[in-house]
């Protein structure tokens, strides 16, 4: 909901409060503003003129020579607009004066003859396109003839207003309204609400002549109301109210049009407009639809329509799905001399069926569904009739004519201050809550403590003794409500360890440089079994699908979290975002027979990550390095070497991953994961360049973790390097010779890596050379030469016996 700030002056006093206080305010009391904004950027010194006279420029055949009349001097303007004549009214921004974007206007000289300011389009002084009448498009804007010479042009266009976005809940319907919304602001600034004038004056004929109406099913309609209006001349809509819609969203049409959207505005209450004269009866019969009949729209699209659908008709055909949209053959045109107006309630179920089966969301429909107000139906008629009478010329007939079985009972909710402050865990008194019904404008008797409130119509979402306790709270305000703890609480909670370790994990992987990402858990039944760690693959063949899903995208519980991150990846690379680098801590969801579950599956908890693209990139030493299998496999180690875990990588071949770049990790005899790169069919699916990714088993992970900090001594004595380079057969992974390694070289050894891998001249086919660094250290004393030499000759001996391997020369 838009709401204008200038507009919203006409019903409650707001000028002593900034728009910023004001959105605070309302937020704080229970309906989120999500954002303030300007219908244009400021602007200064632009006035109305008028034009006196308009000439063709003596050097230019597309240019104009004005001398327009600013009230306190006359200005000589040359203006290219081809809508620019004498006798207009225009905005004139004088010398000196400063437009949206900081365009500055000063005397210039244009062909050689002065120009001493500029008349202004709309666009000019900051109106987005897409509310530009259509006249006024290519051109300056015009005012109305009543418009004053000299007048502030930026006032007049209500280019000072300022626009309340509110993000509403669904039960605060009464908000979806522009005298809701004074309601709202009058209870929390303790203000009056001015109402709007609903006078009419009624002709001595009696609508009742010129229609008749008949409503089947009262169930789906239980109020509808037709007012004849005659003698409409269609024309532009008053300036104040083509203002007041373009700032809630709305593009002015005409007068009748904007009456219509207008009173939907202010009171929350769609109505619609018929051309009499082609309405093509005298009859109006609200009824379901036959099936298959159809209808022609305002947007021009033939619609099917069924037996579950709501229609408006003439007696014999339709002319409107109820509530949704009107039917082209009785649109209200230029022609147009009488208007049949419609102002009904309308079942908010019928109007929602209607909506989705065709498409159509529309203002009206939304409110429709969410409820309207049923005190407010007929009186939005009358507000309509009265502004047509001003704007339109109508002539208003006796009326209207109406079926009427709506309910408009007020609720009634009885509460206690007891019990307000045993639910709220206050002292508020029982004058502070008669203070705060006063200022909701609900009625009520108060006795002893007891209130019996009177609930207005238009809040339908209070009901209960629950929802007046909220109302009572939110205007008492939730900062005044006392802080405690829950009863039998010692002191504040905390992080239990298992949420600690997930916080270091998180920590760790932003630190590595990914980003978190949170995705569905729903996902298609492809996707979903996609990607899945053969330690899951184990124990559920297939995903488990929802009995109604809303979609078939969103139809089955993922057993892998890496198929909805890599559509992640696949959405941002689509928009020019190739280097990426994402995790993700979540769950899965196992059972062994996922087509017939009889119980809640078990929930599984995983962290995946992925990585495409550039990882290192430095421009200024022109160097960049590639997202590779060692980048992916030194995250996770570094994961695991954090944790205290030592585990072991085993090349594998898994589906959807590559035959030669993928590994499987182990804790002992027991997989947790894998890692490797992406198989390239399943890449191109995907619209991605290489990628690899990681998923690991977060419980066996947690549940291996000593979460007891441990401290090391910052050695005092010097380290020994030494390498070694083993020519063995193509076929043995490094891993299994630098276990070996491990195993035989004794406790000196700190760490090893491989630092080269060869194959190719000066060794023989089938054969390769891996090169170890070996670190060797005692934090206690300094080494000798014969230590390091004999773990390096046992080590010698181990892989010769074990790998077959030779130390190349």
């Amino acid at each position: 909901m838009f709401v204008s700030l200038n507009w919203l002056k006409n019903y409650v006093d707001i000028d002593n409060i900034s728009s910023e206080q004001l959105a605070e305010k309302i937020t704080k009391s229970g309906i989120e503003v999500e954002g303030i904004e300007y219908v244009a950027e400021a602007s200064s010194n632009v006035v109305v003129g008028y034009v006196q006279s308009c000439e063709k420029h003596p050097n230019a055949d597309k240019l104009n020579l004005c001398q327009v009349d600013t009230g306190d001097e006359e200005l000589q303007i040359i203006c290219g607009a081809p809508n620019v004549a004498q006798g207009q009214k225009v905005a004139v921004a004088k010398p000196g004066a400063v437009l949206p974007g900081n365009v500055k206007i000063k005397k210039a000289k244009l062909r050689g003859v002065e120009s001493q300011g500029m008349i202004c389009s709309l666009q000019e002084l900051g109106i987005e396109e897409k509310f530009v009448p259509k006249e006024f498009a290519e051109g300056i804007f015009v005012f109305p003839e009543d418009a004053e010479v000299g007048a502030d042009a930026r006032e007049l266009l209500n280019l000072d207003d300022a626009i309340l976005e509110l993000g509403l809940t669904p039960n605060r319907a009464d908000a979806m309204s522009m005298l809701g919304v004074a309601y709202e602001t009058s209870a929390i600034l303790d203000t009056p609400v001015k109402l709007p004038d609903e006078s009419v004056n009624l002709s001595s004929e009696q609508a009742a002549d010129y229609v008749s109406v008949t409503v089947e099913d009262a169930e789906l309609n239980p109020y509808y109301g037709a007012f004849v209006i005659k003698d409409v001349k269609v024309k532009n809509s008053p300036l104040w109210m083509r203002n007041y819609l373009i700032a809630a969203g709305i593009r002015p049409i005409n007068n009748v049009v904007d009456i219509t959207n207008y009173v939907l505005l202010e009171y929350g209450q769609p109505l619609h407009a018929f051309d009499y004269d082609r309405f093509g009866s005298k009859e109006i019969v609200v009824r379901r639809a036959h099936d298959k009949e159809t209808i022609t729209t305002l947007d021009d699209q033939e619609r099917e329509l069924y037996s579950n659908h709501l229609v408006i008709t003439n007696g014999q055909e339709p002319t409107a799905i109820a509530g949704v949209m009107g039917g082209a053959d009785s649109e209200v045109s230029e022609q147009t001399k009488t208007v049949l107006l419609e102002a009904a309630y309308f079942s908010p179920a019928a109007v929602r069926q209607s909506s989705k089966d065709h498409g159509l969301r529309s203002e009206s429909s939304t409110r429709f569904e969410k409820g309207v107000d049923p005190e407010r139906v007929k009186r939005a008629g009358l507000r309509a009739c009265q502004l047509l009478s001003e704007y339109a010329d109508g002539i208003i007939l006796q009326g209207p004519v109406e079926f009427d079985e709506l309910n408009c009972t007020e609720a009634t909710v009885e509460v206690s201050t007891e019990k307000v402050n045993e639910r709220l865990g206050t002292e508020i008194t029982s004058d502070e809550i008669s203070d705060i019904l006063r200022k909701l404008h609900f009625g009520f008797k108060a006795n002893d403590g007891i209130f019996i409130v009177t609930v207005p119509t238009r809040r339908g979402d209070i009901t209960l003794f629950e929802d007046m306790v909220e109302e009572i709270a939110r205007i008492y305000g939730y900062d005044n409500l006392p802080y405690t703890l829950p009863a039998g609480a010692g002191q504040a909670g905390g992080l239990t360890s298992r949420q600690s370790l997930k916080r270091e994990i998180k920590h760790y992987m932003e630190g590595a440089g990914l980003m978190e990402a949170i995705t569905y858990s729903l996902t298609s039944k492809e996707r979903a079994e996609t990607l899945v760690s053969p330690e899951i693959r184990e124990h559920a063949t297939q995903s488990i699908r929802l009995s109604m899903p809303m979609s078939e995208e969103h139809s089955n519980l993922r057993l892998s979290i890496l198929p909805e991150l890599l559509a992640s990846f696949s959405y941002n690379t689509a928009r020019k975002q190739a280097n990426l680098a994402y995790y993700e801590i979540g769950t899965v969801f196992v059972s062994p027979v996922a087509e017939k579950l009889t119980e809640q599956p078990r929930e599984l908890l995983r962290v995946a990550g992925a990585v495409t693209g550039d990882w290192l990139l430095h421009p200024m030493q022109q160097e960049k390095k590639q997202a590779d299998f060692f980048l992916v496999k030194g995250i996770v180690e570094g994961l695991l070497d954090k944790l205290g875990i030592t585990a072991t990588f085993k090349q594998a071949k898994l589906e959807g991953m590559h035959p030669g770049r993928t590994a499987q990790v182990y804790l002992g005899e027991q997989s947790i994961g894998f890692l490797g790169q992406l198989h390239p069919s399943l890449q191109q699916s995907y619209d991605l360049k290489d990628t690899y990714v990681f998923d690991l088993d977060m419980e066996a992970l947690l549940g291996q973790t000593n979460n007891e900090p441990d401290f090391s001594k910052i050695p005092r004595y010097p380290s020994v390097s030494r390498d070694i380079a083993l020519v063995v057969d193509q076929e043995i992974p490094a891993g299994d010779i630098k276990a070996t390694i491990v195993e035989k070289a004794g406790a000196l050894l700190k760490d090893v890596q491989v630092f080269d891998v060869y194959q190719g001249e000066h060794l023989q086919a089938g054969k390769k050379s891996i090169a170890f660094s070996l670190f060797y250290q005692d934090p206690e004393r300094t080494l000798k030469d014969e230590e390091v030499e004999a773990s390096y000759q046992a080590i010698l001996s181990a892989v010769e016996k074990n790998h077959q391997a030779e130390l190349r020369g």
